[in-house]
């Protein structure tokens, strides 16, 4: 069964849950209207099967603290009572962001006592993440292992936009390997 199947009976089976009386199970449903679900399906999802949610490219953040590591795919904050828990006395509670703008990861100080200190520099702005900065907060450090943007490189995937990065992308799969 296909992605679109799937997706269709799916569909068609959400909506016979608002009429049960009235529609049959899909498997008992007539052909053309089987066929005239998918068709809907493949309209919405395209011929991928994939919804546009699942279309829409997540970013992603590895920090590693200590001997953990996390990944995260959306805005976060950092600090004693943060999404990303510093268990530090020098840190505050909500402490920095962590955000994504232009594709892109940043980390900015929440007016916290102590600062927030991108390798080894107190930051008085958004600053922009990279793989192997060191952010700290109080006295933890929290090592940026990847983003997106690295994890789609090191896995061989064409950046999501832009024309040079797709050139250097097609030159990178013209190159013998090393």
């Amino acid at each position: 069964m296909t992605s679109i199947d799937n997706l269709a009976r799916t569909a068609y089976e959400a909506h016979r849950g608002s009429h049960p009386e009235s529609l049959p199970p899909w498997e008992e449903a007539a052909e053309a209207e089987q066929k005239a679900w998918r068709a809907a399906v493949t309209a919405v999802a395209g011929k991928s099967g994939l919804t546009i949610a699942e279309a829409v490219p997540t970013q992603t953040l590895i920090l590693q603290t200590g001997d953990e590591q996390q990944i995260f795919h959306t805005e976060f904050t950092a600090g004693r009572q943060g999404t990303l828990v510093i268990d530090d006395e020098f840190a505050s509670g909500q402490h920095a962001r962590f955000y994504i703008a232009h594709e892109l990861w940043y980390v900015e100080d929440l007016g916290s006592t102590n600062g927030t200190w991108l390798n080894g520099r107190r930051i008085l702005a958004a600053q922009r993440l990279q793989k192997g900065d060191k952010v700290r907060i109080g006295h933890t450090v929290a090592v940026v292992m990847a983003t997106t943007k690295d994890a789609d490189r090191a896995a061989g995937r064409p950046p999501s936009r832009g024309r040079a990065g797709v050139r250097d992308y097609l030159g990178r799969l013209r190159e013998p390997p090393a």
